[in-house]
């Protein structure tokens, strides 16, 4: 089985399936096993039994890596467009103090930003560390699961998932967010899909093959379409559809850039999926592949950000 490479060997390895939006750097699936074709003088070989893909929800490990350095993932993560923070709020129940729950809340960088808008936030977040940096910067924070946490009877204006909701079980998930929903509440999942230029990403897609020829993510390609990322949120659409309990999803694009120095790339990177488990020495060779590659661009590049969202409002009737 393929594994992520750790400084943690004892842990069990995650084939992970990824078939609901993630981040570009984060798991796409993995490659497909090709059968060798049998000689004609013996019998064909019986394949191997292949272990079942981890659906990303119960990849666990890899959900709650990103607490590694949650000061650099503060840092170095972008932001989230204005505009989507403001209609998110002009569309509460009560859009002069909306009470809002971050799902996956991380260091709080979008809550941070809804609370700037006039909101109330409580955060929800399975990485303890994570929840301790987020707390530091005034965000109250209860460390659990979304599917486990027990809301105790409180309801919300807006339930939120800033690039958290593929590590959240996607029927479970919409069903707690249709319960601690007030009546038109609204849930929103949104994200950014960020790939790099080619004279970026092609490199780091080359570094990472040599430096982890066995990561799951090592078969990734170098860019994906903006598609493949619209396609996952159309799936997080129909599991919220499904639920019988929401009027029907929008799906809503918000495009911007921004530009990078060398340094402020490779800040950025070692807080995605397929980097947050190297080895030091890993990290290290994909890193100074990227760094090369920045330099020979003349030590910065602009990165085309597409900010994804699937949103619904709750139906007034429970």
């Amino acid at each position: 089985m393929p594994t992520l490479s750790s400084s943690e060997p004892s842990e069990p390895s995650e084939q992970i399936d990824s078939t609901e939006p993630t981040e570009p750097l984060e798991p796409p699936g993995l490659p497909e096993q090709c059968e060798p074709v049998p000689q004609q003088s013996q019998p064909a070989p019986q394949p191997a039994p292949q272990p079942q893909p981890v659906p990303l929800h119960r990849a666990r490990h890899t959900a709650e890596s990103f607490g590694t350095d949650p000061q650099r993932y503060d840092r170095a993560r972008p932001r989230y467009p204005d505009d989507l923070v403001a209609r998110i709020v002009a569309g509460s129940p009560d859009p002069d103090v909306p009470d809002v729950l971050d799902v996956g809340c991380g260091t709080g960088i979008a809550a941070r930003q809804f609370t700037a808008a006039g909101c109330t936030v409580l955060g929800v977040e399975p990485d303890a560390r994570m929840a301790g940096f987020a707390r530091t910067r005034g965000l109250p924070v209860e460390v659990a699961t979304f599917e486990a946490w027990e809301p105790a009877g409180r309801t919300f204006d807006a339930v939120i998932a800033a690039q958290s909701w593929h590590w959240v079980d996607p029927v479970a998930g919409a069903e707690k967010a249709a319960r601690v929903l007030r009546p038109h509440g609204r849930l929103a999942v949104f994200g950014h899909v960020f790939e790099p230029p080619a004279e970026v990403a092609e490199p780091f897609a080359a570094a990472y093959r040599r430096a982890a020829p066995d990561s799951p993510f090592s078969g990734q390609p170098a860019r994906r379409p903006l598609e493949t990322y619209q396609a996952g949120y159309a799936k997080i659409a129909d599991r919220i559809r499904e639920t019988g309990r929401f009027g029907d999803p929008e799906q809503w694009r918000f495009d911007w850039q921004r530009s990078y120095t060398r340094e402020e790339w490779l800040e950025l990177l070692p807080t995605t999926g397929g980097l947050t488990r190297l080895r030091p020495e890993q990290l290290a060779a994909v890193l100074g592949a990227v760094g090369h590659a920045i330099d020979a661009l003349g030590g910065r590049f602009t990165m085309r950000y597409t900010t994804l969202a699937t949103t619904a409002v709750r139906t007034g009737a429970d």
